[in-house]
């Protein structure tokens, strides 16, 4: 049973905007927010005094002195005067979190069209900043001291997955290389370098090792960046096609590490099969995902965590090109947050933006052929606050 057939209604991406992602020194939040707010509702065919709500997905947690953006919108014209504005914060789940905020509020029937944004403004602040904002979102590191950050966590995590499966360093080698060969075609990607497989998996002077056995190349960038969808319970006669919404799953794991099985994205796998259940469709009716690969162990476990392989077998995927943008299911053809970077509360509905992309044909360089369905993936924290969203060509 899909989204429309258990709610009787249709939840479309009628439109869609995203900023460059990267150092955007000549950027603020504001400009960001602006930019891609305007792009959306200029695609979706409306007037800004059609939006009925706006959403705003932002992380900070410390990494700028504006803590309060939710109004930022509303910068885009006097048309969007005393329209309902909410910041939305799930850690890096941010975007997608608001996105399936602006979903609830068509399915609620308190509004018929709305704007979501992602919007993340990172690289003003120091190492340290960043650093500890992201480590806000663990309960176990948050306000304690550390010197590599969310990556000793994730490290954490591969080691883990070491001891109970075997190596995994050339894999996640191959991942990493992966996903900068795809963002080379990727025009809002921040890395847009194809360095190769022998590169990704080697500790180098340009590659040196994070936190054991996360290499540079394991790691996703802090970025600047925006993106924003307009939601619609119609088609509004925008510049594309509309995307259906067919299916979406959030699920939540215990905060505590010590309760969670840190190989097993427990919660992540339910929210997969929540968004799969009601779309009514299987992993084998998807023809490419966008995935949360923060570090490359992240992209890993995710293969595992949506069914594609066995537990222990994610590297199966690799190794047999499954995941490659000639595979049986392509992941990260954007480039994943890898190498188009992450904005944190940005990421979600970048995610979004460019599965519509894909699916009405409008992916430039990056486009496969004739997409028809997708899976969009984005989470916040060690696999703590999840969401997965199923979309459609119409």
């Amino acid at each position: 049973m899909s989204l429309r057939e258990q709610f009787g209604k249709d939840v479309l991406l009628t439109g869609w905007g995203h900023s460059r992602f990267g150092k955007l020194t000549d950027e603020t939040l504001e400009s960001l927010t602006v930019q891609v707010a305007t792009e959306a509702i200029g695609n979706a065919g409306i007037e800004p005094g059609q939006i009925d709500e706006i959403y705003l997905g932002q992380f900070n947690s410390g990494m700028m002195p504006l803590a309060f953006p939710s109004s930022l919108a509303l910068q885009v014209s006097d048309q969007l005067a005393n329209v309902p504005s909410t910041r939305v914060e799930n850690a890096c789940a941010s975007g997608s979190a608001a996105f399936q905020q602006g979903t609830k509020s068509l399915l609620a029937g308190t509004a018929k069209t709305v704007l979501v944004i992602g919007a993340e403004k990172m690289t003003q602040a120091g190492a340290d900043v960043v650093g500890a904002a992201l480590l806000g979102a663990d309960y176990d590191m948050a306000g304690k001291a550390s010197t590599t950050g969310f990556t000793g966590l994730f490290a954490e995590v591969a080691k883990h997955y070491e001891k109970r499966y075997g190596p995994v360093s050339d894999v996640l080698g191959t991942i990493a290389a992966k996903n900068h060969r795809n963002g080379v075609d990727n025009p809002y990607a921040q890395l847009r370098k194809d360095l190769g497989e022998e590169f990704c998996r080697t500790v180098s002077d340009k590659n040196p090792m994070v936190a054991d056995p996360l290499r540079r190349t394991d790691c996703s960038p802090v970025s600047d960046g925006a993106a924003a969808v307009v939601l619609s319970l119609a088609p509004t006669g925008g510049a594309t096609a509309p995307v259906r919404l067919a299916g979406f799953g959030q699920a939540n794991d215990f905060f505590p590490a010590e309760r969670r099985d840190p190989t097993a994205f427990a919660a992540t796998r339910a929210s997969w099969q929540r968004a799969l259940a009601m779309a009514g469709v299987g992993l084998e009716e998807l023809d490419f995902a966008e995935v949360h690969d923060c570090f490359t162990i992240a992209e890993l476990l995710m293969y595992e965590a949506m069914g594609l392989t066995e537990p222990g077998q994610g590297s199966r995927a690799v190794e047999e090109g499954w995941v490659f943008k000639d595979g049986r299911l392509p992941i990260n053809i954007s480039g994943g947050l890898k190498a188009k970077g992450h904005p944190v509360g940005a990421t979600g509905v970048s995610q979004h933006v460019v599965a519509a992309m894909q699916l009405t044909g409008t992916a430039g360089a990056m486009q496969l052929a004739n997409p028809r369905r997708a899976a969009v993936q984005n989470m916040g924290g060690v696999g703590i606050a999840n969401y997965v969203s199923v979309l459609e060509a119409v």
